[in-house]
């Protein structure tokens, strides 16, 4: 395949760093660093606290831990690679290693997505439908939807790194924020782009969009049945069992349209909006979802506080 002059076909990329002289940049490295530890204890201590108390292997806590998972993989599979940037200078990414790293981010948002409207399923279920909860929501079915969660990311979000593959790149090589997401790859691309675009947002809308619609979906049943209910002291306890879940959706989905409007209307934005967004979207979710879930679930809680117990009595 002919490339035009001064193109290259595997070019390698410069990632976006925070602007600012070298003394902020450290401290944006700290705060980075603090986060990614943050995520990785919350996350880490999810997965312990649920595979090590009976009573939490039920659905519910089974699609918890595949978020938890899912956002223990995500951060693992940017923030590193930042951190590097930020300490050692090396803010140049290979071709191959920024199309695995953007496969990697858009396949695992939408996992988390299919798990979400899982979780909102499952509330609306429990819900609207208690005897047949049991009976409908197994173990074994979640395990199922998160196998699906798995095969719908992959076979979604493949074919944008296959689209990328074949394009000639010229010009800039600077992208945007600090890691690889197809819009600011294809941007960079000097050939017609419009295969990439017309299948990257299809996929968005029929994963991510569609998703957002049934949750919404979801909980407008539920809160249809919770108006049916007399009392409002039992309105609400009931519709709390769904608080969590509301937060962590739009923990999700907020940096996830703010990233989007970004990339499609702010073009002419600072750079620095742009780099602090995609940091938003990578790690702001793994920091707070396990902190909301620790927060309103006593058996989490309880838990890891009988860990940090145990834990503190043998370093004695």
């Amino acid at each position: 395949m002919p490339f035009p002059n001064g193109s290259e076909p595997h070019p390698s990329f410069v990632l976006a760093a925070l602007p600012g002289p070298e003394g902020a940049q450290a401290w944006v490295a700290a705060l980075l660093c603090g986060a990614y530890a943050v995520a990785l204890a919350g996350n880490g201590a999810v997965l312990l606290v649920v595979r090590l108390e009976p009573g939490l292997h039920t659905p519910m806590y089974l699609f918890l831990c595949m978020l938890a998972a899912i956002d223990l993989a995500l951060s693992t599979s940017t923030v590193p690679r930042v951190l590097s940037f930020y300490w050692f200078g090396t803010g140049e990414i290979g071709f191959g290693a920024c199309l695995l790293q953007m496969f990697l981010i858009h396949a695992l948002s939408a996992v988390e997505s299919t798990v979400l409207l899982a979780m909102a399923v499952d509330r609306y279920v429990a819900i609207c439908h208690p005897l047949r909860h049991a009976a409908v929501l197994t173990n074994a079915a979640a395990a199922r939807v998160g196998l699906a969660a798995v095969a719908r990311g992959v076979l979604f979000f493949l074919p944008l790194p296959l689209l990328l593959l074949p394009l000639p790149f010229c010009g800039s090589r600077a992208l945007s924020h600090s890691f690889c997401l197809h819009q600011d790859v294809m941007n960079l691309a000097c050939a017609n782009t419009t295969p990439s675009l017309v299948y990257g947002l299809a996929a968005i809308l029929l994963v991510m969009g569609l998703d957002a619609v049934l949750i919404c979906l979801s909980y407008l049943l539920i809160l249809k049945a919770v108006l049916r209910l007399a009392a409002w002291k039992e309105r609400l306890k009931v519709f709390s069992t769904c608080v969590a879940h509301i937060c962590v959706v739009l923990v999700f989905y907020v940096p996830l349209i703010g990233l989007s409007v970004v990339h499609r209307f702010g073009r002419d934005l600072a750079p620095l909006v742009h780099v602090i967004m995609g940091n938003i979207y990578i790690l702001v979710p793994a920091v707070l979802n396990p902190i909301i879930y620790g927060v309103r679930t006593k058996q989490i809680q309880r838990r890891i506080l009988s860990l940090i117990h145990v834990g503190g009595r043998t370093s004695q």
